[in-house]
């Protein structure tokens, strides 16, 4: 066993656990926040996407111990106060989503595309981004047009990064 400690939207962690534990694994199955998900463990769906550090990462390809003293963002903590995040509400507002389960990861990786590429973001520069993100539900244009709508709330609400 080792022991580990890390920041998990906003609270302090301390577990012990096996060296081989996946983040997702730590996320999932230790601290019950089951909005991550995992979807093919082998990086290719995105759907485990998180924030360490505020950056974007497939959990499912990441070591918990990795994470040790690191600030993890999941999609139960981009929320505040019961306030959906403004890409969290445009998912909902413009219907991009339909079973839901590639959601937690597109709605993380869209808040980093955001943070990283600005808030004035085209079709063509969404689809790219999103490339490691599959969706087996829609034709990915409700999701590109959330994506664009929720980098434009972003902007008019002052949020730069996901759980500030």
């Amino acid at each position: 066993m080792a022991a580990v400690s890390m920041t998990v939207n906003g609270h302090s962690v301390t577990a012990d656990i096996d060296p081989r534990t996946l983040l997702v694994q730590f996320i999932r199955d230790n601290q019950r926040l089951t909005g991550t998900h995992v979807g093919c463990d082998t990086s290719q769906c995105g759907a485990c996407v998180v924030h360490v550090d505020g950056k974007a990462v497939k959990s499912c390809t990441m070591l918990a111990l990795q994470c040790d003293g690191a600030n993890v963002t999941t999609i139960e903590g981009l929320a505040t106060g019961g306030v959906l995040h403004p890409m969290q509400e445009a998912f909902r507002e413009h219907h991009g989503l339909q079973c839901g389960f590639c959601t937690p990861g597109m709605i993380m990786s869209a808040v980093d595309i955001v943070n990283r590429k600005g808030n004035n973001l085209d079709e063509h520069t969404i689809r790219e981004e999103l490339e490691g993100n599959i969706c087996r539900c829609t034709g990915y244009h409700n999701i590109v047009k959330a994506v664009e709508a929720g980098a434009k709330a972003m902007a008019g609400s002052g949020m730069k990064h996901a759980a500030e």
